[in-house]
């Protein structure tokens, strides 16, 4: 049996070569080595093999050069070499809505293609998988998956940078278990440090950069139990380093009091964070960001709207003047900490990824997967690879899925299409979508008397359009597979195979010399 398979791989080896290295194909101009044409009959062309031959031929040896740079370099592998480094997170950006954000994106781009795309960080060098589990959660929440990547140290679903022997919602449990974070080494060390975020700056992820509590609801004073700090006076009135230099997302209600339209009862923060920053700027809307001169303001607070910061689909819908875009806040935050000679720490996050997920809602999550996209290409092109560690991740999965066998090119968002255009039928005779839930809201609009319901092409990829899902539930859940880890300067080589989540720290930490750096400085 061993013998035949052997023959039959050389057989079939052998005619792709024959076929390669033809070059009498008079129909067809042989592309050139790397072009990632797409023949309109691949499979009579023998140019095709040619071309996706010679690109992974090219692409080999564009990943061996990246990596003979980064492994033989002495600077690159010196501890201490990342004078900044950025943490990009694609809240619950798991590898399926990757996938789909790239296809869709590529099509965006050519309607015919898509597959072949690739999503700016899918360029970097350097990619491994985390395991996201909590210590207490095999399929995680994003308190305890941010406080493995900001401190090191794996915890308890819904605690904030707090070690797992404390309890959850206990603050009497959690007095001398606060972990330190990243940015707190950072703060230490002299370097000036930011947090970027379109879900509220009390959010969970943002959250764990700053704050140390063991309930990550706790927002604002009026959640908080008695004993502990919320999460926005957390982030108001912290001091290391001479505080953070850059907070621009959602949430100013968690900061405003009652008078104002918040929910504060003991005070003002926007306010106290004014008079305790005489020389920084507050704002609350595109037009004042856009005009925030970082030669003249040493500190930036935005906050943008009341809760999350509009998706990336509403907001060019409701004007693209309504709030800054991801990669615009990326872009003024590092234009405001660049000029600092011990450099700086930045933390990015797409957080409405995971909310469009939750509403069973694939279009919005997959534009705000492209909009991380374009911020991280910001950020990139303002850095230099030699000085900068970028790493780009997802703090966990979504029960997201790419199914059936559809055409190459086939819209992403849209029913399953046969290669000759016909639709795809399931076991009951309708047609399904490409992408899907496994649970989540769409299940109620999935079956009308226990039959699924019908769908066509116009209503599946409509804005508001929920996927079907099989389990009904009021929130589509997280998944807990690993999730892709990219880099790219100074370590990034140390990004590699599957890693535990919190070994993302250590590597930022290595990458920077945080600690020896911080307790110089003290």
């Amino acid at each position: 049996m061993k013998l035949k398979f052997l023959a039959l791989s050389m057989a079939l080896s052998s005619s792709v070569l024959i076929s390669a290295c033809n070059s009498n194909d008079d129909t067809t101009s042989a592309p050139q080595r790397g072009e990632w044409s797409v023949p309109s009959n691949q499979s009579s062309n023998p140019s095709a093999i040619n071309s996706w031959y010679n690109a992974g031929v090219d692409a080999v040896a564009s990943a061996k050069s990246a990596w003979q740079a980064e492994t033989s370099s002495a600077l690159s592998n010196g501890q201490g070499h990342a004078k900044n480094i950025i943490l990009f997170v694609g809240d619950g950006m798991g590898m399926s809505t990757v996938t789909a954000a790239r296809i869709l994106e590529g099509q965006m781009l050519n309607p015919e293609g898509g597959e072949e795309h690739k999503l700016s960080f899918e360029n970097f060098p350097f990619t491994g998988l985390a395991k996201t589990y909590n210590t207490d959660a095999q399929t995680p929440d994003s308190a305890g998956t941010m406080t493995a990547m900001m401190s090191g140290v794996k915890s308890f679903a819904g605690g904030i940078s707090i070690a797992d022997t404390a309890s959850r919602g206990d603050c009497a449990s959690a007095n001398g278990k606060e972990l330190i974070t990243a940015l707190d080494l950072a703060k230490m060390a002299g370097m000036k440090a930011g947090i970027v975020s379109t879900a509220r700056l009390t959010h969970a992820t943002p959250a764990a950069t700053y704050a140390k509590l063991p309930e990550r609801n706790w927002e604002n004073d009026t959640q908080v139990a008695a004993g502990c700090v919320d999460i926005a006076k957390q982030m108001i009135d912290y001091s290391v380093g001479g505080g953070i230099d850059v907070m621009l997302g959602g949430g100013w209600r968690n900061f405003a009091s009652s008078e104002h339209g918040g929910r504060r009862l003991d005070q003002d923060l926007t306010e106290a964070w004014l008079a305790a920053n005489p020389s920084g700027s507050y704002v609350n809307n595109r037009d004042q960001f856009i005009t925030v001169d970082p030669n003249s303001s040493d500190k930036l607070l935005g906050l943008f709207n009341s809760s999350h910061m509009d998706y990336e689909a509403d907001r060019v819908k409701y004007g693209e003047d309504s709030e800054p875009s991801l990669a615009e806040m990326t872009e003024k935050a590092i234009e405001m900490m660049q000029s600092n000679e011990q450099g700086f720490f930045l933390m990015v996050e797409a957080g409405r990824i995971d909310h469009a997920h939750h509403g069973g809602n694939a279009q919005r999550a997959l534009k705000d997967a492209l909009a991380l996209s374009d911020a991280v290409a910001k950020a990139d092109q303002l850095t230099n690879d030699e000085d900068t560690l970028i790493i780009v991740t997802a703090d966990h999965s979504h029960v997201f899925t790419i199914a059936g066998y559809p055409r190459r090119g086939n819209p992403i968002l849209g029913l399953v299409e046969n290669q000759d255009g016909s639709l795809q039928m399931a076991g009951d005779d309708k047609p399904y979508t490409t992408v899907g839930y496994t649970n989540g809201p769409g299940a109620a609009n999935t079956f009308v008397n226990g039959e699924r319901v019908s769908l066509n092409s116009t209503t599946v990829q409509a804005l508001d359009f929920q996927q079907q899902a099989s389990v009904p539930m009021s929130s589509e859940t997280h998944a807990g597979e690993d999730v892709p880890v990219y880099a790219k300067g100074p370590a990034s080589s140390l990004v590699r195979g599957t890693m535990e989540q919190n070994e993302i720290f250590h590597i930022m930490n290595f990458a920077g010399n945080l600690m020896t750096r911080a307790d110089a400085m003290q």
